[in-house]
């Protein structure tokens, strides 16, 4: 089983042929196809190999499967004895990808 590690959105995910992960909001359309090119790492069954921070010439294609928002989320603020209270609401937007191929 071939893995690959990837950084998109600031975030790192560790990745094989097939998986289905949620990233921050990219620019693509649903039924797209993207390529993300900072791969940190490519391990196979046998052997691994390591960027320094990247590899050159790795990349991972993936298909976008839809963008959407994640479940609201609520932010309260108060202060005791002020009569201050706030709330607010706050839905982060991502998109759902499959991984096809891992090029390294």
């Amino acid at each position: 089983m071939k893995h690959a590690i990837i950084v998109t959105g600031g975030k790192q995910y560790r990745v094989a042929e097939g998986d289905v992960i949620f990233v921050e909001k990219l620019d693509a359309a649903a039924g797209e196809a993207v390529k993300f090119d900072r791969v940190l790492a490519v391990i196979d069954d046998e052997n691994a190999v390591f960027g320094k921070p990247v590899l050159d010439g790795a990349t991972v294609t993936a298909n976008v499967v839809k963008n959407g928002k994640a479940a609201k989320i609520r932010v309260y603020k108060m202060k005791p004895k002020k009569g201050y209270r706030r709330t607010q609401g706050h839905r982060q937007p991502y998109t759902k990808v499959q991984i096809e191929a891992i090029n390294a």
